[in-house]
């Protein structure tokens, strides 16, 4: 009884005593590092560990433990690393994901474990109304908003009709359901595909028939490097404008594509161009690093390892305390590439979305000059749902 009553005392204690602080963090990254969409995940791996390089491979003082894995775009693949990466790594935080059709079957996994995701691309609107979730961070945007600011500049330019067309998977549908948000014209017609597709010959002569003189597109990785090139192929931009949200209209693509993107408009809350220190110090090592001009995917990488940098540090590293860590994750404290940043009541952004065109850059390269801001702290549209305290 004796040696029973000191154990019981012992677990009281220890129950008791406050979080100390971890010997390192672990993170669980899983994304999409092959295939027609591997570029977009090669890039938010490599703002990632630049961030990483830039603290000495330590975030808010802590080692890193990095567990890099290819989900290769199919969610059954992502769901089985991530059930490693949770039960026998047992990862602090996980991170890195491309495809919300790959994210959305994982996620009740990860959050039913009760771990951090920082999501560095997509913002599924499952999570952003009244199903958000305290453990569910968008670093990135809300899948709607990047295409709604599109949809706000393609209105004021008075096109006649607008041609929208984008895969048939949650990112796409939302992505033309945020364009017809704040496009206030015609729409000539709204075409979905299948995801993965390469081959627009039936698409692009639909919008012939339409009559559209303007198009807007969602088609992420090879899918737009095809689009554009049997657009351009067709003789169809004599007649009609081309618009897209900055994730078809970014590095990744335009290097595939040259110069027949120049002068196509894209809109973004990141790019390579915009003031601020923190932003030319990370576009100028990215480049330094790996020889090529950053995308928004990087930058949503180099942001998310930022924003953990700044949660760990100001929690002095004790992240088995998890509500400290979801309070000091939803502070942000950390200095943003895309300027002014804050999390929502839904952990989603609020931030600035801008016009950027495809020109050339000072030293004669093809990319992406930034024109005018579109929207300035833009709240997505679900957060007034959102009841999390």
């Amino acid at each position: 009884m004796k040696f029973r009553s000191i154990a019981a005392a012992l677990a009281v204690a220890a129950a008791m005593a406050p979080a100390c602080a971890a010997d390192k963090i672990k993170v669980g990254f899983l994304s999409t590092l092959s295939g027609p969409g591997g570029a977009l995940g090669v890039d938010i791996r490599d703002g990632f560990q630049l961030a990483l390089k830039h603290r000495g491979d330590k975030l808010g003082g802590l080692p890193v433990e990095l567990n890099v894995v290819d989900d290769q775009q199919s969610a059954d693949t992502g769901r089985q690393a991530a059930e490693r990466m949770l039960k026998r790594d047992k990862v602090d935080v996980m991170t890195g994901m491309v495809f919300s059709n790959v994210l959305l079957p994982i996620m009740p996994s990860i959050l039913g474990n009760d771990t951090v995701y920082l999501s560095t691309n997509t913002g599924p609107a499952e999570y952003a109304g009244d199903k958000c979730n305290k453990n569910f961070f968008a670093v990135a945007w809300q899948n709607e908003d990047i295409p709604a600011a599109m949809g706000q500049y393609v209105s004021e330019k008075g096109h006649k009709s607008v041609f929208l067309i984008a895969p048939n998977y949650p990112g796409g549908r939302e992505s033309i359901g945020g364009f017809k948000r704040l496009y206030k014209g015609k729409i000539a017609e709204e075409v979905y595909v299948k995801m993965g597709q390469l081959d627009f010959s039936s698409e692009l002569a639909q919008l012939r028939a339409s009559g559209a003189d303007a198009a807007f597109f969602f088609l992420p990785g090879g899918m737009g490097i095809s689009f554009i090139k049997q657009l351009v192929a067709s003789g169809l931009t004599k007649d009609v404008t081309l618009y897209a949200p900055g994730f078809s209209g970014d590095q990744d693509t335009i290097k595939a594509v040259g110069e027949p993107m120049l002068g196509m408009f894209n809109s973004s809350q990141w790019a390579a161009d915009l003031p601020g220190e923190a932003n030319q110090k990370f576009v100028a090592d990215f480049e330094k690093e790996y020889g090529r001009i950053p995308t928004l995917y990087a930058s949503q990488g180099y942001d998310a390892a930022m924003l953990l940098d700044g949660a760990v540090r100001d929690i002095k590293g004790k992240i088995e305390d998890k509500n400290a860590f979801r309070k000091a994750l939803r502070a942000a404290n950390f200095k943003s590439v895309r300027g002014n940043f804050k999390f929502n009541v839904n952990q989603y952004p609020i931030q600035n979305y801008y016009l950027r065109v495809v020109g050339r850059d000072k030293q004669g390269r093809i990319a992406n000059r930034t024109m005018k801001t579109i929207l300035v702290d833009y709240h997505d549209p679900f957060a007034s749902t959102c009841k999390m305290q």
